[in-house]
């Protein structure tokens, strides 16, 4: 257990696919000494690649978490300072969108980012949208430049491409010496000092030497622009700039630096290469230098169930337990596993905690230090750090755990609807029983799986993120569960959306002799006019026609109905709801019978709202050689794609479009039999949009022939 939590770092490394997310994580843990042989992604080595799906398909699929210390500093260390051990717990994140909990869930309980961006590629889609993740949460970053061996790459174009695409301040710190097959290591523009890496020993070694005179004069105007940019947000340090800039301290620098990136207002910039060796060990100082510990971060903020005012809790082990789960998984030899961040206090081994959404005490048996699939006993757990507890059976993602004396709730995680879905059975009729079993674990651990039973069927529908999500699912339960099942067609998951508001008037009356059931309820039903998803309730009973502790029972029914819509009884993306007056009796009325009111109301009302269906549209990024543009092009028209933007990249021609989910079935395969295997593609959620009638009457028409 570290003593001083200022030398304690959670961090995580996102990207998008590909940009070596992984490969970075597995120098790390070499260059610190946790491993002794630095593992591949591409031979299927990678310690942080466990699973067997990601080994053979050389791709993240869950995060992964490690614990690691770096002595820091290294080389840029001044005779007089002394050398501290840092903590750092890392998660390596999948850069696949259809893993896109994985980051989510992540990033909730991190204090600090590594973003790495491909030298070639720049920012890329998914690039983005865990940049926009991590805005969510108010994570400080630092970027790192990877791949800088790689043809075709361009340390500055990256850095503009940074500015403009995510809208931020990008600060280099290092500037590379040579790049593609001539990339040999870096200039620190802090210390002023070129490093240079030698091949021979695995990047272990490296020689800090003077600036190269055909460099001096480009440090010199990148270190101009670091000064300017770190004292732009310190008063101090500005007055200093204007009387004499040349007395700044590298020191100075630094400590401001770190205040500039722990606001966000600054995003120090590094590159390297990472399969190459370069690099990893600038990358270790930085996140001890810039990134926050936990005491450098606000206190943490909850509600208390209790009189639902709010309370914070300090990373401080005098402070009352809190902690936040953010991941369920299973494990063949342990079972159960749920990660937590401890925010607050002092967990001990065989404590009991209080689960804030379930209301129940549940025993810690084992608590467990993480290193990717490996687990080492541990005995306690404190504040600010991450761990893996065993014995917990009713505990979600999300879920807050405490001391059932010092209650608190944590914000909550949302997670995104998913977008596709199979139909399955079990290719052996035994093994009915088996699957649902397998099933629920997996809906533990994931929360954008979900499982649901065509009432019309019959069938299981097992619904996720994406083709490649449900494919590795499917996968996991033959080989996990050892569940072989045969799946059906992919299914796309509609939304309905309502576009008239009307009046209507339902009463509900049940007499069987004895008490009998009695409401009646007049509102208003349409779209949302915010154009947020999900219901809005509005009560506008005034005078107790309806009594208020009727009100509630009203909102749940229509809050059940809405997820049977009136075209094909897909659910509503959002709903208005006002309540405007009703009735009731004495004896005969009760909560049921408003809640039944409510469901029966919205099924006679909601057919004349004149309903639409929605469907799930996805950003499409392609980059294609030049010569394939026309036949790219083409083929997306014909999947009804909406052409947003073409530019010239690298010798490539990017082609971003947002296409129907619907019309993406194979393309990946389809792309490669066109460009002959020379084009990729990225594909990301973007929205739910109306689909044009003669498409939306076929779909109905299908439905209600089924």
């Amino acid at each position: 257990m570290i003593k001083n939590l200022s030398f304690l770092r959670n961090i995580g490394i996102t990207a998008h696919i590909d940009a070596g997310k992984t490969t970075t994580t597995e120098r790390i843990l070499y260059y610190t000494g946790l491993t002794h042989k630095i593992g591949e992604v591409h031979d299927g080595s990678a310690v942080m690649d466990w699973m067997d799906q990601e080994q053979e398909r050389g791709i993240t699929i869950t995060s992964a978490a490690t614990t690691t210390f770096w002595d820091y500093p290294t080389f840029q260390k001044e005779k007089s300072e002394s050398v501290n051990k840092y903590k750092i717990n890392i998660i390596d994140t999948p850069g696949h969108v259809d893993f896109t909990a994985e980051v989510e869930r992540s990033l909730r309980i991190l204090d600090g980012v590594i973003s790495l961006f491909c030298s070639v590629s720049g920012v890329e889609p998914q690039s983005e949208t865990v940049w926009r993740q991590a805005d969510k949460y108010k994570i400080p970053r630092i970027c790192f430049i990877n791949k800088m061996d790689r043809v075709g790459a361009d340390f500055f174009s990256v850095i503009k491409d940074i500015k403009e695409k995510l809208n931020i301040n990008p600060v280099p710190l290092q500037i590379p010496i040579g790049s593609e097959s001539n990339f040999k290591g870096v200039i620190d523009l802090i210390f002023n000092k070129s490093i240079t890496w030698d091949d021979s020993d695995l990047g272990l070694n490296y020689e800090i030497s003077d600036i190269p005179d055909d460099m001096k004069a480009i440090s010199k105007k990148w270190r101009s622009n670091l000064v300017e940019s770190v004292v732009e947000h310190d008063d101090l340090l500005l007055e200093k700039f204007f009387s004499n800039p040349d007395s700044i301290t590298k020191k100075e620098i630094v400590s401001s630096l770190r205040k500039s990136v722990i606001s966000s207002l600054v995003y120090p910039v590094l590159c390297g290469s990472s399969f190459k060796n370069k690099g990893v060990q600038s990358l270790l100082d930085a996140v001890c230098l810039y990134l926050p510990s936990p005491l450098d971060l606000p206190p943490v903020v909850g509600i208390n169930p209790d009189n639902k005012e709010k309370e914070t809790r300090n990373p401080d082990i005098n402070d009352p337990f809190s902690a936040l789960v953010f991941k369920i998984s299973t494990d063949p030899f342990f079972g159960r596993l749920s990660f937590v961040r401890v925010y607050s206090g002092k967990l001990d081994l065989g404590s009991y905690i209080y689960n804030t959404r379930t209301s129940k005490r549940e025993r810690v048996s084992r608590l467990l230090q993480m290193h990717s699939n490996k687990k080492n006993p541990i005995k306690s757990i404190e504040a600010g750090d991450i761990c893996a507890c065993i014995g917990f059976k009713n505990v979600k993602t999300g879920d807050t755990i405490v001391f059932e004396n010092n209650k608190i709730v944590f914000e909550l995680m949302d997670f995104p609807d998913p977008v596709i879905g199979y139909s399955i059975e079990p290719k052996r009729q035994v093994d009915i029983d088996k699957l649902s079993i397998s099933i629920c674990k997996l809906l533990e651990e994931d929360p954008t799986l979900k499982v649901s039973i065509d009432n019309e069927t019959g069938q299981t529908i097992l619904s996720g993120m994406g083709e490649l999500h449900l494919e590795i699912i499917i996968d996991r339960l033959k080989r996990e569960f050892n569940v072989e099942v045969n799946k059906g067609e992919p299914i796309v998951s509609y939304k309905e959306s309502l576009t008239k508001t009307i009046k209507y008037q339902e009463i509900y009356k049940k007499q069987t002799g004895g008490r009998g059931k009695f409401a009646d309820i007049v509102f208003e039903i349409g779209p949302r006019l915010d154009g947020k998803s999900g219901l809005e309730f509005i009560n506008s009973v005034v005078g107790g026609t309806i009594p208020k502790e009727y009100i509630p029972s009203i909102k749940k029914g229509f809050e059940t109905a809405m997820n049977h819509g009136p075209l094909i009884g897909s659910p509503l993306e959002s709903m208005r709801i006002r309540v405007i007056k009703g009735s009731f009796h004495e004896v005969d009325s009760d909560q049921l019978s408003f809640e039944i009111a409510a469901r029966i109301g919205y099924k006679n009302s909601v057919s004349k709202t004149e309903a639409v269906l929605m469907e799930p549209i996805m950003n499409v990024e392609v980059s294609t050689p030049l010569e394939y543009t026309g036949p790219v092009t083409g083929d997306l028209s014909k999947r009804r794609g909406i052409m947003k933007e073409m530019e010239i990249k690298n010798n490539m021609q990017v082609i971003k479009s947002e296409v129907p989910l619907s019309s993406l079935f194979g393309y990946v395969t389809d792309l490669r039999t066109i460009t002959s295997g020379r084009a990729f593609s990225a594909l990301t959620f973007s929205n739910y949009s109306k689909v044009i009638k003669a498409i939306s009457d076929e779909i109905i028409k299908k439905e209600k022939g089924n």
